[in-house]
Parts: structure tokens; C-alpha cells; sequence
């Protein structure tokens, strides 16, 4: 599950919502300056920006695995 919170539609770039079934949705946007970053109750990771705010269901423990990997990835390719 995600949310994308912004103060205006001024800062969204694209939304693509196909009318057919299988077509893939696009959402781009602008968060601007990052002025936060933290995990919400140990289960949400969210991204404030200057135009809005983004939460995604994202674990401490998901996102440590996931850095954990891209860093033994980019140590192995070195």
C-alpha cells in the first residue's frame, strides 16, 4: 500500500489511468526539497518533501535488507 499526499496539482508531472484491464497506471510528481525521512511505527516508511508527503508499507527491517543487498551487490561488482 502507498500514499502520495501533494499540495497542488501543480506538482504533479503525468497521471495515466487507462480505462482497459492489464494497462499499467503511471503516477509522477514532485515531492521537492527532502525535509524528512523516517518509518512510522516500525511499518511505513514516509518521505516528506516541500510539496507533499509519500508513505509506503515498507518495514525497518525490509528496508535494512534491501540496503544490506545493494550493498553487498555493488561490493561484489567492484
Amino acid at each position: 500500500m502507498f500514499s502520495i499526499e501533494l499540495v497542488s496539482r501543480d506538482c504533479v508531472k503525468c497521471l495515466v489511468m487507462p480505462t482497459e484491464n492489464g494497462s499499467k497506471v503511471l503516477i509522477e510528481g514532485y515531492l521537492g526539497d527532502l525535509e524528512s525521512l523516517g518509518v512510522i511505527e516500525g511499518v511505513m516508511l514516509e518521505i516528506n518533501g516541500s510539496n507533499g508527503t509519500m508513505k509506503m508499507d515498507l518495514s525497518v527491517e525490509e528496508i535494512a535488507h534491501l540496503l544490506t543487498s545493494k550493498t553487498s551487490q555493488k561490493s561484489s561488482a567492484e
